[in-house]
């Protein structure tokens, strides 16, 4: 497959809508969103390329006519096929909502996409628990799905998103697969992502080990979690994030990055500040998202901010076993990257996956074939934990 199909690239020349555009396609799989409405949300836009706040608006639009559709569903009890329309007007919320500056207006949106998300998760998976982390005086949202088929604790894969990402994304395309082998998943909401950021002002941080140790804490001190084997596993930014948590809290058994991030992240948002500044739809990133996620003025400070994230001094200190998968098309991040990462990695137990574009999967994170990705680290935890 070549990176210039509209299946990869929806809206050629303009890779901010095509890359958001191909992140939520991903998620068919699971049934968290529909290709025919995603195309008819793709020809509207097609229409409005040089309007910015069409994103929002047409993909609020669908989401407005699902949601009322699982709303009529419901007043006639039809409650599983509302489950089905829920869950997709809240994808189509959030993915929206994210290219909408921080205010009022994302955050009314946002607490729509939730709504949906809370609504078609109580339908269609019962078993799935709305939990709350203890954090530093406060608490992170998250869902726990606990593993199928297995009596007494099971092993236990903790999941935090990529960079403005959301929980609800990360229980459907890798919390569905996991618990299917046996797996507890407990998919959250860290420092500046999802609910945590949006409705509770919790944001980023270059210590994220500090949020990987509650998310620990937490599943230790459940009777259903083997406390001996539980992993973590985060994606795109979060490929520094994970990392980050196995270097400093050893009773990780297991560490994955699905899709990495840039190795050297400082001269990577160097780029994308010029990028920004002079051919915006040339990059992935928002003007407002980074400095937003950070909760800091702009991207000048972004810069000075972003020094203290490296992996360059404490990748060696992981021990535990190791994944990272990347993509042979990557545009976030290159296949060097992950190998930079794969070689600073202590761990004797190490393994780097790159996916091509024969196999599929060779977009960042995999997105236009998330379930080979998906498959390969599920595979890879049965093998190891």
């Amino acid at each position: 497959m070549t990176t210039n199909g509209t299946w990869i690239d929806h809206f050629p020349g303009h890779f901010t809508w095509s890359n958001a555009m191909l992140v939520c396609k991903g998620m068919a799989p699971w049934g968290g969103v529909a290709l025919d409405e995603i195309d008819r949300i793709g020809e509207r836009l097609q229409a409005r390329l040089t309007e910015p706040e069409a994103w929002w608006q047409e993909w609020s639009a669908m989401a407005e006519k699902i949601e009322r559709t699982a709303d009529t569903a419901v007043a006639e009890g039809r409650h599983f096929t509302a489950g089905n329309y829920y869950v997709r007007a809240g994808n189509y919320y959030f993915t929206g909502e994210r290219m909408l500056p921080p205010g009022d207006e994302k955050i009314a949106i946002y607490r729509k996409a939730l709504r949906c998300f809370h609504a078609g998760f109580e339908r269609r998976y019962p078993q799935m628990e709305r939990v709350e982390v203890p954090y530093e005086g406060k608490s992170l949202p998250a869902y726990f799905l606990p593993a199928e088929g297995v009596s007494g604790p099971a092993p236990t894969v903790v999941v935090f998103d990529g960079l403005d990402n959301c929980k609800e994304m990360s229980v459907i395309f890798a919390g569905l697969e996991f618990t299917k082998r046996g797996f507890n998943v407990l998919a959250i909401d860290g420092p500046g992502q999802g609910e945590a950021l949006r409705l509770r002002g919790i944001h980023s941080r270059y210590d994220y080990e500090a949020a990987g140790t509650a998310a620990y804490d937490y599943v230790a001190s459940r009777l259903d979690v083997d406390a001996k084997r539980v992993a973590v596993m985060a994606y795109s930014f979060g490929g520094y994030y994970a990392p980050r948590m196995a270097a400093f809290e050893p009773r990780y058994t297991g560490c994955i990055v699905f899709g990495t991030v840039a190795w050297d992240i400082h001269a990577k948002q160097v780029e994308r500040k010029r990028l920004i500044e002079t051919n915006p739809k040339a990059t992935s990133q928002s003007p407002f998202q980074f400095p937003w996620v950070l909760g800091v003025k702009d991207m000048d400070a972004v810069l000075e901010a972003v020094k203290r994230f490296s992996l360059v001094d404490c990748a060696k200190q992981i021990q535990c076993p190791f994944l990272v998968t990347h993509s042979e098309n990557d545009r976030l991040a290159t296949p060097e990257d992950a190998a930079k990462l794969h070689a600073a990695v202590g761990s004797k137990d190490k393994t780097i996956k790159i996916f091509t574009a024969d196999e599929g999967g060779a977009e960042h994170c995999h997105v236009d074939n998330r379930q080979v990705g998906v498959d390969y680290v599920a595979d890879w935890l049965l093998a190891k934990l």
